[in-house]
């Protein structure tokens, strides 16, 4: 499986976040860098002529990009923990080159598991992730919107969304590395929010439709094969629009579902 557990390393970050056993592994912010660094690139050639501050650096800008999206992780990793939490099971969070995990680790109270959990609790624990992020987000948009400012991240989002930074607030930000903090928190966090919320499994939207395929009496393979599908549809039109890392990263969770309901029916 694509999506295992990294193994443990004398360079991982571990701490305790609300009591959740907590670990990063190095690979996230190697991967963090790689996705970053054009963005840093590209804030810090603006910034001389669109900060009178100037920039701070491409190297400071990712910094600000790799804490940006840790914490905007952890967020909706601390979401589904919370959730599991609610709901009898603890947990830890794990952070990795593919995201992050919530990871169930066993009841709080006798007779119960993450495993004996009922379909409806499963669909919160799965939606409370993107709900945290993309709530967080939200909320420090109003913030900023608040105190007259722009938020830039929505310029560089699809549809009805890339109007919305428009509607609200006037004023530009005076320094490079506060529009950095504000919009390298945003842009991920809804984008990549949203983008959990596909019905292709493990995405949270692919837990999400299998609850609720499961609620209505159906099978779990119906939700593997309907995240193939979604998968397929989704990369190819990803390289359609010239989205080349997106259209294999979803040809992966393709396969990996395939992968998984091959391995299913043999067993059966």
């Amino acid at each position: 499986m694509l999506f295992q557990q990294p193994a443990e390393s004398s360079y991982d970050l571990r701490f305790s976040m609300f009591g959740f056993p907590t670990r990063i592994a190095w690979t996230f912010w190697l991967v963090a860098a790689l996705l970053g660094y054009d963005l840093a690139r590209f804030v810090d050639s603006i910034a001389d002529r669109q900060f009178a501050a100037g920039s701070p650096g491409t190297l400071p800008l990712l910094l600000i990009w790799a804490g940006c999206i840790a914490v905007s992780i952890l967020i909706h990793e601390l979401g589904h923990t919370l959730a599991f939490r609610r709901f009898g099971v603890d947990s830890s969070i794990l952070l990795y080159h593919f995201g992050g995990l919530a990871i169930p680790l066993g009841a709080r109270h006798p007779g119960r598991s993450a495993g004996r959990m009922s379909h409806g609790e499963e669909l919160i624990v799965a939606a409370a992730g993107p709900a945290f992020q993309i709530g967080s987000a939200a909320l420090l948009c109003v913030l900023v919107w608040a105190a007259g400012y722009r938020v830039t991240a929505f310029m560089f989002m699809p549809g009805p969304l890339a109007g919305i930074g428009e509607r609200f607030g006037d004023l530009e930000f005076e320094h490079a590395a506060t529009f950095a903090l504000v919009n390298f928190y945003v842009l991920p966090s809804i984008l990549w929010g949203l983008l959990n919320l596909v019905p292709v499994l493990p995405l949270d939207g692919g837990r999400i439709a299998q609850s609720f395929i499961l609620i209505g009496g159906g099978d779990p393979l119906q939700a593997k094969w309907l995240g193939v599908i979604t998968a397929a549809v989704i990369a190819l039109y990803s390289f359609q629009v010239g989205q080349l890392f997106l259209g294999i990263f979803f040809i992966w969770m393709g396969i990996d579902n395939y992968q998984s309901i091959q391995s299913g029916t043999r067993w059966r």
